[in-house]
This record gives structure tokens, sequence and C-alpha cells, in this order.
């Protein structure tokens, strides 16, 4: 069973960077495509970004697209998302989660999720 653990919201100001972090609990981390989603309060689910196995590909949604750098260290079982020039609509729950079968942006392409992590963004 695949376990992920989010770390690195906080709260922020506009304009500023974070680094989001997500480990997986797992041996065969690099069998699993990885993303990052977001939720904002009141509003549906959003995907952020995805990456494949060997990092060397990834995907943007529109939301964070120029914006973000997701990135995976395979020796580490960890996911990171890096934002930049954060603004407040960013503020939000955000989620990894992993598939072993393929990437892309549809959530229900993916088996497992984390707890997410709490990023907030001030004035």
């Amino acid at each position: 069973q695949v376990r992920l653990v989010e770390s690195g919201g906080r709260l922020v100001a506009a304009g500023g960077s974070l680094r989001l972090s997500c480990v997986a609990s797992i041996d065969t981390f690099t069998k699993y495509f990885m993303s990052w989603f977001r939720q904002a309060p009141g509003k549906e689910r959003e995907f952020v970004a995805a990456i494949n196995l060997s990092g060397g590909s990834t995907y943007y949604g529109d939301a964070m697209k120029g914006r973000s750098t997701i990135s995976r260290d395979n020796a580490k079982n960890t996911l990171y998302l890096q934002m930049d020039s954060l603004q407040l609509e960013d503020t939000g729950i955000y989620y990894c989660a992993a598939s072993p079968s393929s990437f892309g942006s549809s959530a229900t392409l993916y088996d497992v999720w984390g707890q997410g992590t709490e990023v907030t963004v001030s004035s």
C-alpha cells in the first residue's frame, strides 16, 4: 500500500515562493507517475502538474504554468513542487497523487492521494 505525506505548506506573502514536498512510503516509487493537485475553498480540485517515472517529462495545468516546477528525487522517494510568484488565488490545499499506469490532468488517473498540505497566500 502506497502512503503519501505532503509537507511544506504555510502562510506566505503574495509574490513569495514555496516548495512543497511529498514523501512516498513505498519501495517502488519509480513505478509511479506522480502529480500535484490543489483545492481552493469552495472550489473543485484542480490539476497543477504531473511528472513521469524518471522525471524527464512534465506536464502543467493552466493554474500555475510558468510559476511552478514539479520534480522528483527517486532516491529519496520524494516529489516536489516549487511555486514562485505566488498569488492570492493560489491559496488552498495541495495534494500529491500517484498512478501506476499513466499521468495526466484527470484526477481519476490517480489511485493514491495524500492528506494535503495547506498553502495560504496573504496580501
